[in-house]
């Protein structure tokens, strides 16, 4: 299954984004999902992971800042992204994962991504 990102955009350092996730002729509402961000010249990384009881799951460089969610009758995952930093700047990608613990393996493919630019 793949999953597709959406929302990203061009922003000032400080301010905001949500991201949404979607998928389509797939219900996602028993998945774990994740969302992961890859900047250039670094390696994909976890952002944040959500579980289909809605527990999470944050990478210290996003916690307080960064908010997952899931709207299961909408089979929508969303990241919400407050405060953003020039570091924040990559393309962010959503996907089915087997759990939301840090270590844990991805299900389905990667979709396109979403690319976030944060000016400072």
């Amino acid at each position: 299954v793949q999953l597709q990102a959406s929302g990203g955009g061009l922003v000032q350092a400080g301010g905001s984004l949500r991201l949404s996730c979607a998928a389509s002729g797939s219900n996602i509402g028993i998945n774990a999902i994740g969302w992961y961000r890859q900047a250039p010249g670094k390696q994909r990384e976890l952002v944040a992971a959500i579980s289909s009881g809605g527990s999470t799951n944050y990478a210290d460089s996003v916690k307080g800042r960064f908010t997952i969610s899931r709207d299961n009758a909408k089979n929508t995952v969303y990241l919400q992204m407050n405060s953003l930093k020039s570091e924040d700047t990559a393309v962010y990608y959503c996907i089915i994962r087997s759990s939301i613990a840090t270590i844990s393996r991805v299900l389905g493919s990667w979709g396109q991504g979403t690319l976030v630019t944060v000016s400072s």
